[in-house]
C-alpha cells in the first residue's frame, strides 16, 4: 500500500517537472523564432489569425502575455498525459502548428508511443508530420531555413516516437523479467515443497510401518507372552521416539532462514554406512532379510555421500513397502559395484496371496525415488513378476 502511494507521488512529481520543462522549452522555442530560427514549420505567420484545419480563429501574439499564458496552459495539459495521452497529444500537435508548443507536443507523442498501441502512435505521428508537406503547399518556401525547419521537425518527431518505443520495450522487458522472476520463485517453492514431501515420507514412512507391524502383531496375537508384548511395546516406543526426532529435524530445517542463494540447509542425511542399523531394525520386527554378497555393506561404505544417501533411501523405501504390503515375506538385497562402474542394487520380496491391511500409502514413494535417482544421474525401475516384486537401481560411483 505504501509502495503504491510512493509510486503515485513519484509520478505526480515527474509530471510537474515535465510541465515546467515543457514551459521553459516552449518559451525558448518562441524566443528562437523571434530571432528567425525555426525548428518546426508553422501553417500561419505570427500575429495573423489562423483558421487551420477548420479551427476557430486563434490569434497568436509572440512575446505577449496572451502568448505566454497559452504556452503555460498548453504545457500544463501534460500533467494529465498518463490518463488521456491520445487526446492531449492531438490537442498539442494541432496547437504546435500555430504556437511554439512544439516541446509539449513532442513529449505528448513520446507518451503515446510509450503507453498506447502502435496503431494510435502511427496515426498521431502522421498527424504531427502532416504540417511539413502542408507548409510547402501553402507557402512554397524554398529557402534554406525552411528546409532546415522541415528536416529538424521530422527528426524531432521521429526521435520522440522512437524514444517512446524504446521505453515501451524497456517496460515490456522489465515486466517480462518480473514474470520470469516470479515463475522461478514459484519453481523454487515447488521444489522445496516436493523436497519436503520426500523428506517427510522418507523419515516417517519407515518408522510408522514398523509401528504398524508391531501394533498389528499385538492385535492378532492374543496368546503372546509377557516378554513378547514387552518386546513389541519397546520397539513401538523406540520407533515412535525416533519418528519424533526425525520430524523435529525436518521442522528445524524449515525454521532455519534460507541461505543467500535461496537454498535451505538440509538436515543430516543417512548414508550407506547407516544401512546396517536400518536392516537390523527391520529384522528386529520379525522380517527375514538376506544381504548378498556377504560383507557387502562393509565393503561399499566408500561410495560417494550422494550415492550412499540415495542407496539408503532406496533400501528404506523397499523395506517400508515390504512391511506394509508383504509382512512375513523374505527380502533379498543384492549390492555390488566399484568406482567408475557404479553401484548396482536389486531388492526383491515375495508378494502374499492376499494383501494385508496396513498403513495407507501415498503412492509417491517409488516415484519420488525415481526423481531422486535421476537427479544424481542414476536409474531406478520396479516391476512385479508373478509373485515377486523387484526394485532395480544403478547409481553413479565416480573414481
Amino acid at each position: 500500500m505504501q509502495g503504491a502511494s510512493r509510486n503515485r507521488a513519484k509520478e505526480r512529481l515527474t509530471d510537474v517537472l515535465v510541465v515546467v520543462a515543457a514551459v521553459a522549452l516552449s518559451m525558448t522555442v518562441a524566443l528562437a523564432e523571434t530571432q528567425g530560427l525555426s525548428v518546426y514549420p508553422r501553417l500561419v505567420s505570427h500575429g495573423v489569425p489562423s483558421v487551420t484545419y477548420g479551427l476557430l480563429p486563434l490569434p497568436v501574439f509572440v512575446g505577449s502575455v496572451a502568448d505566454d499564458l497559452l504556452l503555460v496552459a498548453g504545457s500544463a495539459l501534460l500533467f494529465w498525459r498518463r490518463r488521456r495521452p491520445v487526446g492531449i497529444a492531438i490537442c498539442l500537435v494541432l496547437a504546435a502548428t500555430v504556437t511554439p508548443l512544439i516541446p509539449a507536443a513532442l513529449i505528448a507523442l513520446f507518451t503515446v508511443a510509450a503507453l498506447r498501441s502502435i496503431r494510435e502512435t502511427c496515426v498521431l505521428t502522421a498527424l504531427a508530420l502532416a504540417p511539413l508537406p502542408l507548409h510547402w503547399v501553402l507557402h512554397r518556401p524554398f529557402d534554406t531555413a525552411s528546409v532546415a525547419a522541415a528536416v529538424t521537425g521530422a527528426v524531432l518527431v521521429g526521435g520522440a516516437v522512437g524514444w517512446g518505443f524504446f521505453v515501451r520495450g524497456m517496460h515490456a522487458a522489465a515486466e517480462q523479467a518480473e514474470v520470469q522472476a516470479a515463475l522461478r520463485a514459484e519453481q523454487v517453492r515447488q521444489r522445496e515443497r516436493e523436497s519436503l514431501a520426500r523428506e517427510m515420507h522418507d523419515v516417517l514412512a519407515h518408522r510408522l510401518s514398523l509401528l504398524s507391524v508391531h501394533a498389528g502383531a499385538l492385535e492378532v496375537n492374543h496368546q503372546a507372552s509377557r516378554e513378547q508384548v514387552s518386546e513389541a511395546a519397546g520397539v513401538i516406543r523406540s520407533s515412535a521416539y525416533q519418528a519424533m526426532e526425525d520430524l523435529q529435524q525436518v521442522l528445524g530445517v524449515l525454521r532455519t532462514p534460507l541461505q543467500p542463494d535461496g537454498a535451505r540447509t538440509e538436515p543430516p542425511q543417512p548414508t550407506l554406512a547407516d544401512l546396517t542399523h536400518l536392516i537390523e531394525q527391520s529384522r528386529a520386527s520379525g522380517m527375514h532379510i538376506d544381504v548378498t554378497p556377504a560383507g557387502t555393506l562393509t565393503e561399499l561404505v566408500a561410495v560417494p555421500e550422494t550415492t550412499g544417501r540415495t542407496a539408503y533411501r532406496i533400501v528404506q523405501e523397499s523395506l517400508t513397502n515390504a512391511h506394509k504390503h508383504a509382512p512375513g515375506q523374505s527380502v533379498r538385497i543384492h549390492l555390488e559395484g566399484a568406482p567408475d562402474e557404479g553401484l548396482t542394487m536389486r531388492i526383491t520380496n515375495e508378494i502374499p496371496d492376499s494383501a494385508p491391511r496396513g498403513l495407507p500409502g501415498s503412492g509417491s514413494g517409488l516415484n519420488g525415488l525415481k526423481e531422486r535417482t535421476a537427479l544424481i544421474g542414476g536409474l531406478l525401475t520396479h516391476r512385479r513378476d508373478g509373485r515377486t516384486h523387484e526394485v532395480r537401481a544403478h547409481l553413479p560411483w565416480p573414481a
